[in-house]
């Protein structure tokens, strides 16, 4: 060997040696965000039984990295992905939509997982407020990402419905973004011009006991014909491709997430009191978690829906086959729509 062959030879194996390196760093991390509510219990689950390590020893991975974080609205999840700086953001079912739409032959964004089937509530302190038709410029509806984020595509799904699909951005006008808690705040003290939010667990049920005032109006299971996928995590093609270890370590520990709320609720609980540092009453957690409404899956449920409506409205581009389009086929072993 010529001693520029040799030169070569020893390049190329740094070079080697380097790119190892590298594999063997990114697949020891993970990067998750999460909003607030107990709609993220799942991954609360996850936090604190150390799940994702625990599942990382069986890929073959002793060390891994967890890194968490808390951000309120999809928009700031989208960006934070796209940019690179989470791995694995939480949004509700449109917003995931739209990116797997824009992304499409470029960062190819697909869902990891269901959080779970649970309602949110459009509830209102506005005493002349029944239905969405009495809504006028006047009132105010508090929503975490407004005219993008779940509540907002919900919401706009349902004025199609009632007003037809060019008028669909109707109620935009009126909305504010504003994190749910506090939204929750604005309608529990009143004499805000928050007099509306269409709201998660367990905000409604806050507003619904502190202020005998506050009143449902309609909820997301009316408006999408039954129980439907509230959040999903979401994550590019590029993550899941350089990170196959961890990404399944990942994904089973959503599994055995959703088996330990089902076999004991209470500690489920418990579990988002103590992650979340929550002043809220353990009776009512419980309660909550075992309200038949909130189904803790993996499984998603009537995200099809969502794909179809927001194909009709223009809001996508793409149109879905089926849920598996947009979820990656970890998931598929779970049934789904």
């Amino acid at each position: 060997m010529t001693p520029l062959t040799r030169r070569t030879a020893a390049v190329l194996t740094a070079l080697g040696l380097a790119a190892a390196s590298l594999a063997a760093h990114a697949e020891g991390r993970i990067r998750i965000a999460q909003q607030f509510g107990i709609g993220y219990l799942l991954l609360d689950v996850v936090r604190d039984q150390k799940l994702i390590e625990k599942h990382a020893k069986a890929q073959g991975l002793p060390v891994v990295e967890v890194e968490w974080s808390a951000i309120s609205g999809a928009t700031g999840m989208n960006e934070a992905l796209l940019a690179g700086s989470l791995d694995i953001v939480s949004a509700g079912v449109p917003p995931m939509l739209t990116l797997w739409d824009r992304t499409q032959g470029k960062q190819n964004v697909k869902a990891v997982a269901a959080l779970g089937s649970l309602p949110n509530y459009l509830i209102t302190n506005n005493p002349n407020v029944k239905t969405l038709k009495d809504l006028s410029d006047k009132d105010r509806i508090a929503v975490p990402a407004a005219g993008v984020g779940f509540q907002s595509r919900t919401l706009q799904i349902e004025t199609a419905k009632l007003y037809g699909p060019a008028d669909f951005k109707r109620f935009d006008n009126i909305s504010v973004s504003l994190p749910h808690p506090d939204a929750t705040a604005a309608l529990v003290k009143g004499g805000s011009e928050i007099n509306t939010h269409f709201s998660s667990a367990p905000f409604y049920y806050q507003a619904l006991a502190g202020n005998p005032a506050v009143h449902k109006v309609i909820s997301s299971y009316d408006i999408l014909g039954g129980p439907a996928t509230f959040n999903v995590l979401y994550t590019t093609q590029k993550y899941r491709d350089e990170n196959p270890k961890v990404y399944r370590a990942f994904y089973a520990a959503l599994v055995e997430a959703a088996q330990i709320v089902k076999a004991d609720k209470a500690k489920a609980a418990d579990i988002f009191i103590r992650v979340q540092q929550s002043k809220l009453d353990p009776a009512l957690m419980r309660r909550i978690v075992e309200d038949p409404e909130n189904d803790f899956t993996v499984s998603p449920h009537r995200t099809q829906v969502y794909a179809d409506e927001l194909h009709k409205l223009g809001v996508l581009k793409n149109k879905a086959a089926s849920w598996k389009d947009y979820f990656f086929p970890e998931a598929y072993a779970q049934p789904g729509s």
